[in-house]
């Protein structure tokens, strides 16, 4: 495929771009080397590669849940700005 300056405007118009003469040519130039790449893969032979579905062989390594230092009902409510001595108040957002 070529990339010509009828594609260009159409991607542009399409894109809903305005582009100057520089882009125009800079554009063309970077899609026909992203076009000149994807031929040189589809070239290379990968009959007997197989499909690569994980970059690499490691499994999840999850911890364990532990408990930690915990907080007491008082300690957590003690900078709120309203409590009512066991929840947080907040206030109603909806009516």
């Amino acid at each position: 495929m070529q990339i010509d300056a009828a594609l260009i405007s159409r991607l542009e118009k399409l894109s809903r771009l305005q582009l100057g003469d520089a882009e125009r040519e800079k554009l063309t130039g970077d899609l026909q080397r992203i076009l000149d790449m994807v031929d040189t893969l589809r070239a290379l032979d990968t009959e007997h590669v197989e499909p690569l579905v994980y970059l690499n062989d490691a499994v999840n390594v999850l911890r364990v849940d532990e408990v930690g230092q915990q907080l007491t009902t008082s300690e957590a409510l003690q900078n709120a700005p309203e409590q009512n001595g066991q929840f947080f108040m907040v206030p109603k957002m909806i009516d």
